[in-house]
C-alpha cells in the first residue's frame, strides 16, 4: 500500500523559511514523478513543484519560482520542499503526490497517490 506522509508545516512569519518533507513508502518510485501542490481555502489545488525520482532537476510554479527548492533523498525515500522568503499568500495546505504521468506533471491528474497534507500558515 502506497503511503505519502507530509511533515514540516507550521506557523511562520513573513520572510521566514520552512522545509516540508514527504516520506514515501509501499512501492518503488524509481519511474515516478514526485510533486508538491497546495490548496488555500476556497481555491483550486495549485502546482508548486515536481521532480523525477530518478532525476535532480526541479520544476516550479510561477508563484514560487526562485523561493522554493524541491529535492529528494533516495536512501530515505523522502522528497523535500525548501521554502524561503515566505509570504502570507503562501498560506495553504501543502500536499505531496506521486505518479507516472501521461500528461504534464504540473497537473493534478498526473498523480495517482496523494498525502493527507500539511498546513503552512504565514503571518504578516
Amino acid at each position: 500500500q502506497v503511503q505519502l506522509e507530509e511533515s514540516g508545516g507550521g506557523l511562520v512569519q513573513a520572510g521566514g523559511s520552512l522545509r516540508l518533507s514527504c516520506a514515501a513508502s509501499g512501492r518503488s518510485f524509481s519511474n515516478y514523478v514526485m510533486g508538491w501542490f497546495r490548496q488555500a481555502p476556497g481555491k483550486e489545488r495549485e502546482f508548486v513543484a515536481y521532480i523525477w525520482w530518478s532525476g535532480s532537476m526541479g520544476y516550479y510554479g510561477d508563484s514560487v519560482k526562485g523561493r522554493v527548492t524541491i529535492s529528494r533523498d533516495n536512501a530515505k525515500n523522502t522528497v523535500y520542499l525548501q521554502m524561503n522568503s515566505l509570504k502570507p499568500e503562501d498560506t495553504a495546505v501543502y500536499y505531496c503526490a506521486a505518479g507516472r504521468p501521461t500528461t504534464t506533471p504540473k497537473a493534478t491528474r498526473a498523480y495517482n497517490y496523494w498525502g493527507q497534507g500539511t498546513q503552512v500558515t504565514v503571518s504578516s
